[in-house]
């Protein structure tokens, strides 16, 4: 790692931090169940003198914290807080206590980054206008942003630029990643159902089978991105669900088939559900089954605004030095749904790397407190540099 200047005001409260951090974790809550996270939140800002309100979106949190400088600019700093439906295979004195339950996504940690970037401000105050700190329920798919933007999160806190961020295990501790455009695909999941007639086993002219339809169709759906979609656009259709039947000498009646489609461009996105609708038919008519398709759009494209993820860059540059800052590459083909925040206000998502090894979502995953200074000082320098006097021409 480089060195790194973290500030004193920060490390004198790291410790009891990393303590919340590894509380979080014993007590993980799935998505809009963050009732107890949600409260210890609203009660550290409390005590640090932050305006909090509670219950936007269902378990979210905004603090609002305004500066010494006066000043009507306003930056809004986001993080997530449900866990994953999970077991967690990681022996540590804080083990989730919540069997099935598991911050696999490193959402304990981001709680913790803004919880003490919040402390930081709030202590010092060395910026203009208003800070909005958004603490979300239910990024896991669950739809947590659309939630809170339809409780009137930025028409109550109104915001010129909004951040979001995530640990990532692909870079290295004290790297970040912010780059511009496109850094995050969009996603849909979708559910088909394939209804036919059962039988013995013994006897499959008696039946109409859902079972062969659903081995059919699940290799028809794999060339929509092999032979549909441009080579040069990226895509990803997955299935990853499959369920029928419950016997050796029974043809079931009906099967169950789910999974995820991934995109950068919307036109791409109406293509696929397209072609999959058209596909699906078609198996209904070989088969002489009935077969539905359902199809959810779940999260957007993330998309940095040029100049936020330039603010962002230039800042975590000047903390860990330009070599550690990464301001291009590939976007990645996971979701967040911070993009439907993007959609409403400009801003950007970056990535801060560390030092374990296990991916996210993995049983093994462990979040590296050593993120935590990194991560905080980057989102207070990022705001005293966008709210200093005279530097924000918004609001």
């Amino acid at each position: 790692m480089p060195p790194v200047e973290i500030p004193p005001e920060v490390s004198e409260f790291l410790p009891e931090i990393v303590a919340i951090r590894q509380d979080f974790h014993a007590n993980p809550e799935l998505g809009f169940q963050e009732h107890r996270t949600s409260s210890i939140i609203a009660e550290l800002l409390t005590s640090w003198g932050i305006e909090v309100h509670r219950g936007i979106g269902g378990t979210g949190i905004v603090g609002v914290l305004a500066g010494e400088g006066g000043g009507k600019g306003s930056i809004g700093l986001r993080a997530d807080m449900d866990a994953l439906p999970m077991h967690e295979k990681v022996e540590s004195p804080f083990r989730s206590r919540n069997p099935g339950t598991f911050h696999g996504c490193g959402h304990d940690g981001h709680m913790a980054i803004l919880l003490a970037a919040a402390r930081f401000l709030s202590v010092t105050r060395e910026f203009s206008g208003r800070v909005h700190l958004i603490f979300q329920p239910a990024e896991e798919g669950l739809g947590g942003a659309r939630a809170m933007l339809r409780d009137g999160l930025f028409d109550r806190f109104p915001c010129d630029e909004v951040y979001g961020f995530h640990n990532w295990p692909d870079l290295d501790l004290g790297q970040v990643l912010a780059i511009p455009g496109p850094c995050m695909a969009g996603a849909d999941f979708f559910d088909i159902r394939l209804k036919g007639t059962g039988s013995h086993a013994a006897t499959p002219q008696k039946s109409r089978d859902p079972v062969v339809a659903a081995a059919g169709l699940i290799t028809s759906l794999q060339t929509i991105v092999s032979r549909v979609v441009d080579p040069l656009e990226t895509a990803v259709l997955s299935t990853t669900r499959l369920s029928g039947g419950n016997a050796y000498n029974v043809i079931p009646a009906e099967v169950q088939i789910g999974g995820t489609v991934r995109f950068f461009d919307k036109q791409i996105r109406s293509l696929i559900e397209a072609e999959m609708r058209r596909i699906v038919r078609g198996c209904a008519l070989t088969h002489s089954i009935e077969a539905h398709l359902e199809i959810r759009n779940v999260f957007g494209v993330t998309v940095n605004d040029v100049g936020a993820a330039h603010e962002v860059a230039e800042t975590a540059a000047a903390l860990l030095g330009s070599d550690n800052v990464r301001r291009t590459g590939n976007p990645a083909s996971v979701s967040e749904d911070f993009a439907d925040m993007l959609e409403v206000v400009p801003g950007a998502y970056f990535m801060i790397g560390h030092d374990k090894t296990k991916p996210l979502h993995h049983p093994e995953y462990e979040f590296d407190d050593d993120v935590i200074p990194i991560g905080a000082t980057i989102l207070s320098r990022l705001v005293e540099r966008r709210l200093k006097s005279g530097a924000h021409q918004n609001g």
